[in-house]
């Protein structure tokens, strides 16, 4: 199976746009959530992705910049009932978040439960679309066969997510290329793929990029784009879209 497509070239900014800055770290400070909102206003990132605790902060952080706060749903093993996490997306949104990164109930999905997580999916994607929010579920690649990556991925565009993640970062292994590959092959051009998990240095970033990524999760986007700044690649970089697998 295999998707085509145009190159392109990634221009600096065009890189920015696409990275979301993360602070997910169980020992996250307030001072750390400013200095990510910082660097993601000075290199022109696209947002910031925090915890629930910390989106008021972020977002009044960032108001009158276009940098959007993100959050994460449901982080980071999925188990919560569907309620809770409409709950949940409910208060970051009255909280200032853009967009949200819900976790996919893995357990439910590997328990052939394809109901329920096409439910809790559908009731989040629901209330983002009637106020003009971003969903991005995470299914958590790490944890499933190449069917069953097809299958969550297919079945989170059918139930109305805007994009599907690779991971949370913090299973066994992060964003892979052939994950990435394999998403976006199975996906209409309607649903992005982020790539999320391990993505540390601007050749990783471009790699994957390279497979499709709409979107990168790092927690180390000014360092990418530092990398950009110190040690430049060509002034443009093409970027294919070839996803054989």
């Amino acid at each position: 199976m295999s998707v085509s497509g145009e190159r392109f070239h990634l221009s600096k900014e065009e890189l920015a746009k696409r990275i979301d800055h993360t602070a997910l770290r169980p020992t996250t400070t307030v001072e750390e959530i400013d200095r990510l909102c910082d660097e993601a206003m000075r290199f022109g990132l696209w947002s910031v992705c925090v915890g629930p605790y910390f989106v008021k902060h972020a977002s009044g952080r960032l108001t009158g910049s276009r940098v959007k706060t993100c959050v994460v749903i449901g982080f980071p093993l999925g188990f919560a009932d569907a309620g809770v996490k409409l709950a949940e997306a409910r208060v970051a949104m009255d909280h200032g978040a853009d967009e949200l990164d819900m976790v996919m109930n893995v357990s439910a999905f590997k328990s052939r439960d394809y109901g329920t997580v096409a439910n809790e999916i559908g009731k989040v994607a629901d209330l983002c679309q009637a106020n003009r929010k971003l969903l991005k579920v995470i299914i958590e690649c790490c944890y499933l066969t190449k069917d069953e990556k097809v299958r969550a991925a297919r079945d989170a565009e059918t139930s109305g997510a805007d994009f599907v993640k690779t991971s949370t970062g913090f299973g066994p292994t992060g964003a892979t290329v052939e994950d990435v590959k394999l998403l976006k092959s199975v996906l209409s051009a309607r649903t992005g793929v982020k790539a999320a998990g391990g993505i540390s240095t601007l050749a990783k970033a471009i790699e994957m990029i390279n497979a499709g990524a709409d979107r990168i999760g790092s927690s180390s986007g000014a360092k990418i784009m530092e990398e950009w700044g110190t040690n430049p690649p060509p002034r443009t970089i093409s970027v294919g879209r070839d996803t054989t697998l």
